[in-house]
């Protein structure tokens, strides 16, 4: 049996089943609004291939056991999206080589080669963002440029991805991608350096509410969006110790917003950690209304905030916060 589904909130949802005989199978369906994204996958098996699914005949031939290297055709939108990906295959297997290297490095501890290899990867990711770049821009009738922009977006500010969503045609800004990055736009804005931090209440550990305006004053405030289960952030909450440290008698605070679910490996980490700071929390993983209202999509993350909570940076890490902070706290 095959099933037909879409990506919506996070799950597969299936549109549409088959029963192979022969090892063929039809389905069919009525008019979809425009080309998407759809999965189509092998029941109890991982076996699985991705394509545009729009108001065409579409066929897909191949073996079950590579179905993701299947043939597709029949649909102009994924014809557009299999040219985006050929265009990327250089630049991604030049990737993929040095993340091989990379491990070899590590294993042998060659400390040296582990930076020429980051450096690299640095700069082939770099041409690769502008490849998917070019690709929005110069296409923007395409319904494959929304999933390129969704995911690009990530690592832009607002006024570029607005930039290139209006380049868009109108039809292509009416799909639910662009709607939503629309919505997520208009958040980021609120929140953008020289912005005023929005205020919000979330419960501390003790499951009293508190606002972040009420934790203003200082002569820098930082505004730190953070997880137990998440590895990057446990390795960087040293370093904004270390300031705190440093600068909390001069004018320096921190204000934690974790994305836990657990309560309980919130409170180890802030033991484990030493966090001596203002921790609240409504335990809602991504759903974190606070990490919502400040479009938070992946963490670490955090705003500096000065005594007037206008922000005046953002996702400062190590010496660039310890830096920045000295700056604030210091200045007549």
């Amino acid at each position: 049996t095959f099933l037909l589904q879409k990506r919506e909130g996070g799950r597969a949802v299936t549109i549409d089943s088959a029963f192979s005989r022969d090892g063929s199978f039809k389905m069919k369906g009525g008019p979809v609004n425009y080309p998407e994204m759809v999965m189509l996958s092998a029941r109890d098996s991982r076996m699985r291939t991705t394509f545009y699914l729009e108001n065409s005949k579409i066929s897909i031939a191949g073996k079950l056991d590579s179905l993701f290297a299947a043939k597709i055709t029949g649909s102009k939108t994924q014809d557009e999206y299999q040219g985006f990906v050929d265009s990327n295959k250089e630049l991604n297997d030049q990737y993929s080589g040095l993340f091989n290297e990379y491990q070899t490095a590590r294993q042998s501890g060659d400390t040296i080669r582990i930076s020429e290899i980051e450096k690299q990867a640095e700069n082939i990711q770099d041409q690769m963002i502008e490849l998917q770049k070019s690709f929005v821009r110069n296409n923007p009738a395409s319904f494959v440029s929304p999933s390129i922009l969704s995911s690009l977006s990530y690592q832009m500010e607002a006024d570029e991805i607005e930039s290139l969503i209006n380049g868009m045609d109108t039809e292509v800004q009416n799909t639910s991608l662009i709607t939503d990055l629309k919505t997520r736009v208009e958040a980021m804005k609120k929140v953008a350096v020289g912005q005023k931090a929005p205020d919000f209440s979330m419960n501390d550990p003790e499951g009293n509410a508190v606002t972040l305006y009420s934790r203003l004053g200082s002569k820098a405030t930082l505004l730190d969006f953070w997880a137990a289960w998440c590895s990057p952030c446990r390795q960087e909450n040293p370093n904004v110790v270390k300031v705190y440290k440093q600068f909390a008698r001069k004018g320096f605070d921190v204000f934690g917003v974790s994305l836990d679910q657990s309560r309980d490996a919130w409170l180890k980490a802030i033991e484990d950690d030493k966090l001596t700071w203002t921790h609240v929390s409504d335990l809602q993983y991504w759903n974190n209304a606070a990490a919502r209202m400040y479009a938070v999509s992946s963490i670490p993350a955090s705003f500096l905030l000065d005594e007037n909570g206008i922000i005046v940076a953002k996702n400062l890490r190590g010496e660039e916060l310890l830096a920045k902070v000295k700056e604030m706290v210091e200045k007549q």
